[in-house]
C-alpha cells in the first residue's frame, strides 16, 4: 500500500534530518547515553535547522505552517537511526500548543522568538508525587498577592521531560480550591522562568530508557510569577490541558509505530548477518514468520497512525480517537519490539544494539500520556458504555 500522508516537502526535510543524525547525532549519542542527557547547546543546532520554528508564525521568526507532518518525520528518522532529540520533544510537542492556543499578542511577542531559536527551552510540569494520571488531585498552589501583581508559587512536580533544561516551564497550579461540584476547577497555568528565586530543581531521574531525555523533579517555593506570565484565564488550566490531549497522544503513537517499524529494520539487519549452524539466522522459517507477521502489524499500526495524523492536521481528531490510536501503536510496538529483540538473541539485551535501548525507550508510552488502562476507559464512554 503506498502511503499518501507526506508530500516532497516533508520528503526533502527527511533527507535533511536524516543527514543530519548522522554528521551530528550518531558519533556522539554513547556519549549523551551515558551522560543521561543531550547536551544544552545541541538545542541551539536543532533551533538553527529551524525544526522548533516549522509551526510558529512567520513574524516571530517560524515556517508559519500548521501542521504535524513535519513531526512525524522527525519520529521515523530518530527511530530509524535508534536516537532520541533529547527531551527536546515536549518543546515542540507539548509547550508549543499552549503559548499559541493561550498567549497574549504581548506574551507570544516575549516567548516565540527565543522559543523558536532554542535560546529559550521549554518544558510542561503537570505530574505531582502522589497524583499520576488524577490531574485534578494537585497540590501545588498559585496565590495572587495583595497587590496583585505577581502569584506566589509553591508546591512540587515530577517525571518532567526536559526539566533539567529547560529556561521556563509551563506549570500547572491552583489558584483555587476544588469546587463541590467540580474538582476539575480553579486550575491554572503559567509560564515560569526558571531562574526565578525559590525555583530548585531536584534530582534528575535515572529512568529505564529514554536516557538521554532529561527528566527531573522540580520545587517552589514562593517562588513569584508575575501576572503577565498567566497563560489564558486563571481556573481554565484543567479545560485547556484537555483541548491539546489529543495532539501529545497522536504524538506518542506515532512515536510508538516509528520504533515497531525501526525494530523489524534492525532485526532484519541482524538476522542477515548473524550466522548459526552454519546459516544466516534469516534463513530459518521461524524467523521468517516472526518478521512476517511484526511486518503485518506495523503495517497496521502504520495506517493507524497515518488516519490519526490527518485527522489531527484536519483539526477533528476526536479524544477517543487519539485514545484508540495510542492503544493500538503502543501495544502494538510493545509486542514488535519484544519479538525483534528475541530474534538477536543474548545480544539483544546488550546496550550497545540499538533493539535493547528501543526496547527499553518503548516501554513509558503505554504510561505517560494517559496508561493504556486510561485509554480503554475514554475508548469505552464514547462507545456509551
Amino acid at each position: 500500500m503506498r502511503r499518501t500522508v507526506f508530500n516532497e516537502d516533508h520528503e526533502a526535510f527527511r533527507e535533511t534530518i536524516r543527514a543530519f543524525i548522522e554528521a551530528e547525532v550518531v558519533p556522539v549519542y554513547d556519549e549523551w547515553f551515558a551522560a543521561g542527557q543531550a547536551p544544552r547547546e545541541f538545542y541551539d543546532k536543532l533551533g538553527e535547522l529551524g525544526i522548533f520554528g516549522i509551526n510558529v508564525p512567520e513574524e516571530f521568526g517560524g515556517a508559519g505552517l500548521d501542521t504535524h507532518k513535519f513531526e512525524a518525520v522527525l519520529y521515523e528518522e530518530t527511530s530509524r537511526a535508534g536516537v532520541q532529540f533529547g527531551g527536546s520533544g515536549v518543546h515542540v510537542l507539548l509547550a508549543l500548543p499552549y503559548i499559541k492556543m493561550l498567549s497574549t499578542d504581548e506574551q507570544k511577542k516575549r516567548y516565540l522568538p527565543k522559543f523558536v531559536t532554542g535560546e529559550e527551552m521549554w518544558a510542561l510540569a503537570m505530574t505531582e508525587p502522589g497524583t499520576g494520571s488524577d490531574v485534578a488531585g494537585m497540590k501545588t498552589t498559585a496565590k495572587l498577592s495583595e497587590d496583585g501583581t505577581h502569584y506566589v508559587l509553591n508546591g512540587a512536580k515530577t517525571f518532567i521531560t526536559g526539566g533539567v533544561h529547560a529556561d521556563r516551564v509551563i506549570v500547572c497550579a491552583r489558584t483555587s480550591a476544588p469546587s463541590a461540584e467540580d474538582r476539575r476547577f480553579g486550575i491554572s497555568l503559567f509560564a515560569v522562568d526558571t531562574k526565578s528565586e525559590g525555583y530548585s530543581i531536584g534530582r534528575k531521574l535515572d529512568k529505564l530508557g529514554l536516557r538521554t531525555s532529561d527528566t527531573a523533579e522540580l520545587a517552589f517555593v514562593d517562588v513569584k510569577v508575575p501576572v503577565e506570565d498567566l497563560l489564558g484565564e486563571e481556573g481554565k488550566g484543567f479545560y485547556y490541558l484537555g483541548h491539546n490531549l489529543a495532539s501529545e497522544r497522536w504524538g506518542i503513537a506515532f512515536g510508538a509505530y516509528a520504533q515497531a517499524k525501526a525494530a523489524i529494520r534492525f532485526a532484519q539487519q541482524y538476522v542477515t548477518d548473524r550466522t548459526v549452524f552454519g546459516k544466516p539466522v534469516a534463513s530459518f522459517q521461524n524467523t521468517k514468520f516472526e518478521l512476517a507477521a511484526c511486518q503485518a502489524e506495523v503495517d497496521a499500526a502504520e495506517a493507524v497512525a497515518d488516519r490519526a495524523l490527518e485527522a489531527l492536521d484536519a483539526g477533528e481528531l476526536s479524544p477517543a480517537e487519539a485514545a484508540s490510536a495510542k492503544l493500538f501503536c503502543t501495544e502494538v510496538a510493545h509486542r514488535v519490539i519484544d519479538r525483534c529483540l528475541q530474534l538477536h538473541g543474548g545480544y539483544g539485551y546488550m546496550n550497545e544494539y540499538p533493539i535493547a535501548r528501543l526496547y527499553a525507550d518503548n516501554r513509558v508510552n503505554r504510561i505517560y500520556g494517559g496508561t493504556s488502562e486510561i485509554m480503554k476507559s475514554i475508548i469505552a464512554k464514547s462507545m456509551g458504555l
